[in-house]
């Protein structure tokens, strides 16, 4: 925390795993100073661990996440998962802690996940699920109440601003008008020896779960219990299945509408048509007011004084990964306008302040998430560049902030902060001064090394930034095998946050260093860079990687003979793709690594689910567009394969088939390649199961050193 000292003075007393010890600085004269005491501070100040870090001690490590405020600013809730590595699953309990950092405790117990705790209006209730249903409870645990009993279950409640109802969501059958329907048919489906899938439309599956006959839909149940009433009947899905956001339904200030999502598109697969709807709580039609926008439009929320609703919105039809844009409906005149005109990055995390004034969002730049503000009324008369400023730069030293609330009288923000050297915390800072503090405070065992930022040119000379982290107790003198990770997406990006299932302490503790480029296609680097990876997956984007890799031989400490890459779904295609084309001058890789990694691209495009996505990649489906398939499949290039490589995937992977996965380790047998398979039954696109993650890691590092550790 800050306390204000004499003049231009502050004391600033850290203690959690970012920030552990005492200075003192004068604010006028130094906050240089200041900003690399706090950076320091947030890379850890205990003893290093001499062991390294190790899968074990990353299962260990307390799950933080979902802080909630309290109306009145005074108290936040959390949730904690704490992995059983026996049990194979997460438990997951509340807690609460006084804004002040007093009275941390935890709030719920058992043996059942308890999660997202939501307060109700007034503070006196908390809204939350365990066992599939809703239940509330007083702010410390008591007078707990169940108030859903549905069959189907319950998930994401919101309170209406009276206290009188909570919004939920559940899957239901379409053709059902009640629970006991829902029941039956479920009961029907449990007892029938037939198991078989059958499908009339696309978008049957999703991720890793057959959507053949359920629909998701919007329900309301009075908060003290009863009878829970369909918002959203029909066959769709509300809000659609590929567009939830966590936030997909909200309340007006007087409660007498509520606005939800639904696709009115015909066929959902090959639509990204997320609109938004207006429904009258009392009866009467829904209002569709962004069906001039044929792109995303999500997270919708009321001002306090019920004149606009906020939301997120991209414009471009069927692309996924179009800049998130703030928009402003007039609930009065209907006209929406955007709020982050000229803002060339991603919005995130939004909220607003209680006066109605300021909008607050996040957004990730070159791999860091800060925080960011737009006027709700900005004068559109001025530069667009005035609208949206970076708030509070001495925030920067929490390299990635999320799951942003403010404070009533929004001079303090709680937020969820992490780093590659550090797992989640929640926290909260001042808004008007130098002032930050530690709340959930659950300190990591071990403190580890904190990523080195690179830049390097890419293709046509394009400046392109990455990530490269070494191991605890590096020795300069040395030399250590290299590991090149590309990320997913392809619109995704290597971000300095925690991560469990592909964490890069875990390589780097092996023995490696480990290279995190962020090229064509990476987010955070604005809209026209994202833009030029589509169409284009195996050009500019490889150059961009491979120039990345000559820069970072350029380090004495790294042996050029020992590199290795790995990846996931579009990191593995770019696995496969550099399978087939190894053969840059400048170095040689020794092992791969492809988990749900894309192989061929013309059966990929039929057999995913989201049909929408192949269609921008590239440009339409193979009989529309032979020409761009065949060049960048790699599938194409087998006869080239002669890397050893390993294959994982699971098998309920519906995002990327587990075919791709059993066509790339064919091809690499034919080729009398080593190579091994391994495939997870009960995993769909991510190994989440802890054991299964336990297998995949050892069964990683173990490949990269039999082939980049031998002398």
């Amino acid at each position: 925390m800050v306390a204000p000292g004499g003049g231009t003075y502050a004391i600033i007393k850290f203690s959690s795993t970012y920030f552990k010890k005492s200075v003192v600085c004068d604010l006028k004269n130094m906050k240089r100073l200041l900003l690399q005491v706090i950076v320091l501070c947030a890379a850890g100040m205990a003893v290093i661990a001499q062991s390294g870090f190790t899968f074990d001690q990353m299962v260990n490590l307390r799950r933080v996440g979902d802080p909630q405020l309290s109306p009145n600013g005074r108290t936040v809730l959390y949730t904690v998962g704490v992995v059983s590595k026996a049990d194979n699953r997460t438990l997951t309990h509340i807690y609460s802690v006084n804004l002040d950092g007093s009275n941390q405790r935890q709030v719920t117990r058992g043996n059942s996940s308890h999660s997202s705790p939501r307060w109700s209006p007034d503070g006196k209730k908390v809204a939350y699920v365990t066992g599939g249903q809703i239940w509330t409870m007083d702010p410390d645990g008591d007078d707990t109440k169940q108030i859903t009993r549905i069959s189907t279950g319950t998930a994401n409640p919101v309170w209406s601003p009276d206290g009188r109802w909570i919004a939920f969501v559940s899957d239901v059958y379409p053709e059902c008008d009640s629970d006991a329907c829902n029941r039956a048919e479920d009961a029907k489906v449990e007892a029938s020896k037939v198991k078989a899938k059958i499908a009339e439309r696309l978008l049957f599956k999703h991720w890793n779960e057959w959507r053949d006959r359920k629909r998701s839909h919007v329900f309301v149940i009075p908060s003290d219990g009863g009878v829970a009433r369909d918002l959203t009947p029909g066959d769709f899905d509300s809000p659609p299945y590929s567009a939830s956001t966590g936030q997909d339904y909200a309340f007006s200030p007087d409660g007498t509408e509520i606005a939800y999502l639904r696709n009115p598109d015909k066929v959902e697969a090959t639509s990204t048509n997320s609109d938004i709807y207006l429904l009258p709580l009392r009866g009467g039609e829904a209002k569709n007011i962004t069906a001039a926008n044929r792109g995303y439009d999500v997270s919708a929320m009321y001002t306090s004084d019920g004149k606009y609703i906020l939301f997120r919105s991209q414009a471009t039809a069927t692309f996924e990964a179009d800049r998130w844009r703030i928009m402003r409906y007039d609930r009065r005149t209907g006209e929406a306008v955007e709020l982050t005109r000229g803002f060339d990055l991603q919005a995130d995390d939004v909220t607003v302040t209680s006066d109605n004034k300021t909008v607050y969002f996040t957004a990730v730049a070159r791999g860091r998430s800060q925080v960011y503000s737009v006027p709700l009324e900005p004068d559109f008369r001025q530069r667009i560049a005035t609208h949206v400023k970076q708030v509070e730069p001495y925030l920067a030293a929490f390299p990635f902030i999320t799951n942003i609330n403010l404070t009533p009288d929004g001079r303090t923000i709680v937020f969820l902060t992490s780093s590659m050297s550090a797992p989640a915390e929640v926290f909260s800072a001042s808004l008007q001064g130098v002032s930050i503090r530690s709340l959930s405070k659950t300190r990591a065992d071990v403190d580890l090394p904190r990523p080195e930022e690179l830049t390097w040119r890419g293709a046509l000379q394009a400046p392109i930034h990455g990530f490269l982290l070494k191991p605890v107790n590096f020795d300069p003198a040395r030399k250590y095998p290299l590991l090149v990770l590309v990320h997913g997406g392809p619109q995704s990006a290597w971000n300095d946050n925690w991560g469990y299932r592909w964490n890069p302490q875990i390589f780097a503790n092996a023995g490696y260093i480990v290279f995190m480029p962020n090229p064509r296609g990476s987010t955070g680097y604005g809209q026209k860079f994202i833009n030029e990876i589509s169409g284009d997956w195996g050009g500019r984007v490889f150059v961009d990687i491979k120039n990345g890799i000559a820069e970072v031989l350029k380090r004495p400490y790294i042996d050029r003979n020992r590199i290795g890459a790995a990846g996931a779904s579009y990191g593995g295609y770019m696995v496969n793709w550099m399978i087939g084309h190894n053969n840059d001058p400048r170095f040689r890789f020794k092992a791969f690594v492809s988990h749900a990694g894309i192989y061929n691209l013309e059966s990929m495009a039929a057999a995913t689910e989201e049909i929408f996505f192949v269609n921008w990649e590239f440009k339409g489906m193979p009989w529309e567009n032979p020409l761009m398939y065949s060049r960048w499949s790699p599938h194409k290039f087998a006869n080239n394969f002669s890397t050893p490589t390993l294959v994982t995937a699971g098998e309920l992977d519906y995002r990327v088939p587990v075919d791709q996965s059993l066509q790339l380790f064919t091809a690499l047998q034919l080729k009398n390649v080593p190579s091994k398979l391994i495939i997870y039954p009960d995993e769909g696109h991510w190994i989440l199961k802890p054991q299964n993650s336990e297998l995949w890691f050892s069964n990683v590092i173990g490949w990269l050193d039999r082939f980049l550790k031998q002398s």
